[in-house]
């Protein structure tokens, strides 16, 4: 193992810097020269890379986003996509790639290690937290903070002016960003893409409220869970209550990362190096009961990771 290169892919999340500051800083500590590929598969594809080193990604830890770039890249999707991002590993003489991302980033990463003799490890780093494998990805918490900070400011509002508001989060098929951002928020009702939420249930749980001398509420809801414009339509008529939307959008996914979220960039970046310095390949980094640990690539691309219901029970006792 003489060089190792470096991705970042898909959605951009807060800690993707801290994480490539933590892999190019301990790989070069074991003598590994490190290159940086631009614009994730884009970058593997079309050869376009750079050296990184230690100076290189100084002043990076507390950045947002990443340095190296992010794109979506439908070519690298076919065989021809990644007969290139290969044909690049071999001209480069890339020993094994460590791909920073998610759940999509890693689907790519497995079809890249079956026709490569680079080794490959995955570093999840998403703000939807939903990789198989780790119990919490590298930017979660900095999302979950960003979104908590904004429902405290409009709750404010929604006292003030006696309303309901229902704040729309990112999360097109998963709830973990809703659920935990929801029950830490104190929202009233929280809904999630995992199940189907009657809207009986939330019409009463309105009325109960309103019963109860709650003159606001705060409804947190995934992105993929439904059509909030529709939602509050329904609400308004059934209710009587006056409903607006906010949709908080892709500030959860910018902002300089929580100690959280750099805490784990380090520890994984670390681990991949490890790993790698083993000759160890197809595996992803993560967090399980509080130790580092790794997972087969394979089982977590193809293993859905459960959202703990527990956690929603709680959050509408709370909520009483």
């Amino acid at each position: 193992m003489k060089k190792i290169g470096v991705a970042t892919t898909g959605g951009d999340a807060p800690g993707m810097n801290a994480t490539i500051r933590a892999i190019v800083r301990i790989a070069s500590s074991r003598n590994f020269e490190v290159v940086g590929f631009h614009r994730g598969w884009e970058g593997l594809m079309k050869d376009d890379s750079r050296p990184l080193t230690p100076r290189s990604v100084g002043g990076i830890l507390q950045l947002g986003g990443t340095i190296l770039h992010t794109a979506r890249s439908p070519e690298f999707a076919t065989k021809k996509g990644v007969r290139r991002a290969v044909q690049t590993l071999s001209s480069n003489r890339v020993d094994g790639l460590v791909v920073i991302g998610g759940n999509g980033s890693f689907n790519g990463a497995l079809d890249l290690s079956r026709e490569t003799s680079a080794l490959l490890v995955g570093v999840p780093a998403t703000i939807d937290n939903d990789v198989y494998g780790t119990d919490e990805t590298i930017g979660f918490d900095t999302a979950v903070n960003t979104a908590v900070t904004e429902i405290d400011k409009i709750r404010d509002t929604a006292i003030s002016h006696e309303r309901t508001f229902i704040v729309e989060v990112m999360g097109r098929t998963r709830g973990f960003l809703a659920l935990t951002a929801g029950l830490t928020a104190g929202a009233e009702i929280i809904i999630v893409p995992e199940i189907k939420s009657k809207r009986e249930n939330i019409f009463q749980t309105l009325k109960e409220n309103s019963r109860k001398g709650k003159k606001s509420s705060i409804m947190v809801k995934a992105e993929g869970a439904g059509d909030a414009g529709l939602l509050a339509k329904e609400i308004e008529g059934r209710t009587g209550s006056e409903v607006r939307i906010s949709v908080l959008g892709y500030a959860q996914r910018g902002g300089s990362p929580t100690a959280r979220s750099r805490l784990l960039a380090s520890l994984f970046g670390s681990k991949a190096v490890e790993l790698l310095l083993k000759g160890q390949g197809s595996r992803i980094v993560g967090l399980q009961n509080g130790q580092i640990s790794t997972v087969s690539l394979e089982k977590s691309c193809k293993t859905e990771k459960p959202l703990d219901l527990n956690l929603l029970l709680l959050a509408n006792v709370l909520a009483t």
